[in-house]
């Protein structure tokens, strides 16, 4: 069933269909009970995105993974897209006054939004996805970003030739500080001294703004750029490939985006992240913590595939360094650096 509204669009899938109005607005300020998690036919699950399901990126992967979840474990499903900030408070509300389960938050943009609405729904879970949120019924769900883009960052390094990389993303939070820590990193591990610059578009989806940094970063001598974006992303990989530079993908496997240009993609599947905290609600074992996934689980966090322009020398490298992350020989620990919290990397001793 889609219903169309003009502010929003509220999409419902299920196995038992509605017959009363899904009005993304409450019309009663009575909450409804939410239904507890007790099979297929009581398992209600929703998901509240930032942007469009169709932008091949972060918000299409959610999409997918709630539809995986309706195929995989029979659940009811329904999902809102392009949720302003300035909205979310009153969107979480509303499934949890609909009786969803289990309800997640596409973005650390939802953390406060997250906190302030689990008090009020005890018998709704509430999951922030790239959140750092925790509680009685509030989890996150985070992608060890940071180790990515560490092995982006060693990509990055042997194939610049100004030794100035970039990165770009629509919002700065915990989670793309962790990504570029990750990219610093990875790229000093070959090259110390090598340059790396930030820049936050404030726009996730803004492709003039993601064409403008882009170009901006070019001018200024950057040869190799790691974009973290969603509808947006393909203005910069695009614009790296017209100028002539290197890119990386983000989130899905975007070398076909831009086939000059993109040298990997630090691939999360966010949509089976999503299908396995899901069965851990339906199997009542979902717990108020932050569960965090990295390369121990290459289904879900890997490299995409190599542009043809990176050597088997750099290839065989970075997944031996991949292995050892793997196998913890190589880890990040807490730190400070810069007096800032942060994370370091340390090697186990031969």
């Amino acid at each position: 069933m889609r219903l169309n509204f003009s502010r929003r669009q509220f999409v419902v899938f299920g196995s038992v269909t509605f017959a009363t109005s899904l009005l993304l607005k409450a019309c009663s300020n009575q909450p409804q009970t939410p239904t507890a998690i007790s099979g297929a036919e009581g398992f209600k699950i929703a998901i509240a995105l930032p942007g469009v399901i169709t932008d091949k990126a972060w918000n299409q992967s959610g999409y997918e993974g709630v539809n995986i979840v309706k195929q995989k474990l029979g659940a009811e499903i329904a999902y809102i897209e392009q949720v302003a900030q300035a909205d979310q408070t009153e969107v979480l509300t509303d499934f949890a006054r609909k009786g969803y389960n289990l309800v997640f938050a596409h973005g650390g943009q939802f953390d406060a939004a997250v906190e302030q609405v689990a008090t009020q729904f005890p018998n709704t879970f509430f999951v922030g996805v790239n959140g750092n949120v925790k509680g009685e019924n509030i989890a996150s769900l985070r992608i060890d970003h940071l180790q990515g883009s560490y092995l982006c960052g060693i990509i990055a390094a042997a194939m610049t030739k100004s030794n100035k990389l970039a990165y770009i993303a629509g919002q700065e939070f915990q989670a793309t500080q962790e990504e570029l820590r990750g990219f610093e990193l990875g790229a000093k591990s070959v090259k110390p001294n090598i340059q790396i610059v930030s820049t936050f578009t404030g726009d996730w989806n803004d492709v003039a703004k993601a064409k403008e940094a882009t170009l901006a970063l070019i001018s200024a001598g950057t040869d190799v750029i790691y974009q973290w974006l969603d509808s947006a992303s393909p203005a910069v990989l695009q614009t790296a490939s017209d100028k002539g530079i290197y890119a990386f993908g983000n989130t899905k496997d975007q070398l076909d985006v831009a086939p000059k240009a993109v040298l990997t993609s630090a691939v999360k599947r966010l949509d089976l992240a999503i299908v396995y905290l899901a069965e851990l609600a339906k199997q009542k074992q979902l717990k108020g913590q932050i569960y965090s996934i990295g390369l121990e689980r290459p289904d879900i966090l890997n490299l995409g595939n190599f542009n043809a322009s990176v050597t088997e020398q750099v290839k065989n490298n970075v997944l031996k360094v991949r292995q050892d992350i793997i196998d913890k020989k190589l880890t990040f620990e807490n730190c400070k650096a810069d007096a800032k919290d942060t994370r370091c990397v340390k090697k186990e001793s031969a």
